[in-house]
C-alpha cells in the first residue's frame, strides 16, 4: 500500500499523509487537492474506495480516426482525464481501416445515450465528406465538439491547432538557418489542416523568399499520412535537391528522415526536417525532432469545458477556438548545406 500511496502522491503533487486523509475521507484537505487526489486515482488506475465514488454524470462519446499516430492517444488521454473530473464516463471509438465507419460508431453512441460526442480530427476535417451528418446531430439535439476539423455551416464549437501559423514557422525558421530549397510533406489535400498549413507554408516562402506560387508547386508533395508516405514524399523532393523539409506530422517525418539516409544524406548536415504534433518520445528520435506542438492539454481541456457548457445550457459559442503552435528546435535542423542549396526560380513581385 505504501508504495501505492507514494505513486498517488506524485501524481497528484501533495504528501502521503495528504492521500491517506482523502482515502480514508477525513477532513482537513481542500476542495482542490481532493479531487487532485482522487483523479490521481483515476489516471493510475486505482479502484476509488466505495465512500469516494460518485455515479456517473453520464457518457460522453469520444471518436478518434486511428490510435497508430501518437498524437491521437495523447489527445484522448487527457480527454478522457478531464471528463472523468467533470463526473462523465469517457466512451473511446477508434477507428481502422477496414473497421467501424464513424458512421457507425454514431449509431452504437446513440443506442447508449451518450450526453455528448467529442470528434477528433473525424470527417469534418474532410473537405468532400457530407458534413449534414453533425446537423442532424445537433438538431436532435446532441451536445457535439469537433477538434482539429473546422468545416463551414456546422453550428457547434471547433477547437483547432493553427495550421497556417504551423507552416508559417516552419518555414521561417528554415530561412532563418539559410535555407532556400524548402519542399513541404502533408496527406491528401481534401483535408482542412493540409490546406491551411500549406496556405502558412507559401505565404511564408513568399514573404522571405519572394517566391511565386506558381513556383512552388514543384516543392509541395501530398501524399498519404503516415511514415511510408512521407518517405515517398520526401524521396522525390531531395531528388530535386531540397535541403529543408516541412512535413504534415512527426510520423511523416520520420519517413523523410528514413529516405534522406537510404540517400545516404545527413541530417541535419545535408537536410533539416520539422515535423508537426510533438507526439510522445518524438524526442527521443534520433536525431531528436524539431517538430511543431500542438497544445494538446489546453486543446483538450477546452473541448470537454465546450461540450460541457452545450450539455449543461450555457450554450458555448459556435466559432473555431485557435491554438497557437510552439516551434520545438532540436536537433533535426541545421545550417543549410552549402553544397546543395542553390534557389529556388523566383518571379519579380
Amino acid at each position: 500500500m505504501r508504495a501505492r500511496m507514494a505513486d498517488i502522491a506524485r501524481q497528484a503533487q501533495v504528501s502521503e499523509a495528504t492521500v491517506s486523509r482523502v482515502i480514508n475521507d477525513r477532513p482537513g484537505v481542500s476542495q482542490e487537492t481532493r479531487q487532485a487526489v482522487l483523479t490521481a486515482l483515476d489516471v493510475l488506475g486505482y479502484e476509488r474506495p466505495e465512500r469516494l465514488r460518485k455515479r456517473s454524470a453520464g457518457l460522453v462519446g469520444l471518436v478518434v480516426p486511428e490510435l497508430d499516430n501518437p498524437i491521437f492517444p495523447a489527445f484522448a488521454q487527457v480527454i478522457e482525464s478531464t471528463l472523468a473530473q467533470q463526473g462523465y464516463t469517457p466512451v473511446l471509438c477508434t477507428q481502422s481501416p477496414g473497421g467501424v465507419t464513424e458512421d457507425e460508431y454514431v449509431e452504437m453512441l446513440l443506442d447508449r445515450q451518450v450526453s455528448g460526442i467529442v470528434f477528433v480530427s473525424g470527417l469534418s476535417a474532410d473537405t468532400t465528406a457530407d458534413h449534414a451528418r453533425y446537423q442532424r446531430l445537433l438538431d436532435r439535439p446532441l451536445p457535439i465538439v469537433l477538434m482539429n476539423g473546422y468545416a463551414e455551416g456546422i453550428e457547434a464549437p471547433f477547437v483547432s491547432c493553427d495550421e497556417r501559423l504551423a507552416g508559417d514557422l516552419a518555414v521561417t525558421h528554415l530561412v532563418a538557418l539559410g535555407h532556400k530549397r524548402i519542399g513541404m510533406i502533408s496527406g491528401p489535400n481534401r483535408f482542412i489542416a493540409v490546406q491551411r498549413k500549406l496556405a502558412g507554408y507559401r505565404q511564408a516562402m513568399k514573404r522571405e523568399l519572394g517566391i511565386a506560387d506558381a513556383h512552388l508547386d514543384d516543392y509541395v508533395s501530398l501524399t498519404l499520412f503516415g511514415v511510408e508516405g512521407g518517405e515517398v514524399a520526401a524521396d522525390r523532393l531531395l531528388a530535386m535537391g531540397a535541403t529543408g523539409l516541412v512535413c504534415g506530422s512527426d510520423l511523416m517525418a520520420l519517413g523523410a528522415i528514413r529516405a534522406a539516409r537510404r540517400r545516404g544524406l545527413s541530417v541535419p548536415g545535408d537536410v533539416s526536417v520539422i515535423g508537426f504534433d510533438d507526439s510522445p518520445l518524438i524526442a527521443f528520435t534520433d536525431p531528436p525532432l524539431t517538430t511543431l506542438r500542438q497544445p494538446v492539454t489546453a486543446m483538450a481541456v477546452a473541448a470537454v469545458r465546450s461540450l460541457m457548457d452545450e450539455i449543461n445550457g450555457h450554450g458555448a459559442p459556435h466559432s473555431e477556438y485557435l491554438f497557437r503552435p510552439e516551434l520545438v528546435v532540436r536537433d533535426s535542423t541545421a545550417k543549410a548545406p552549402r553544397h546543395r542549396d542553390r534557389p529556388v526560380s523566383s518571379s519579380a513581385a
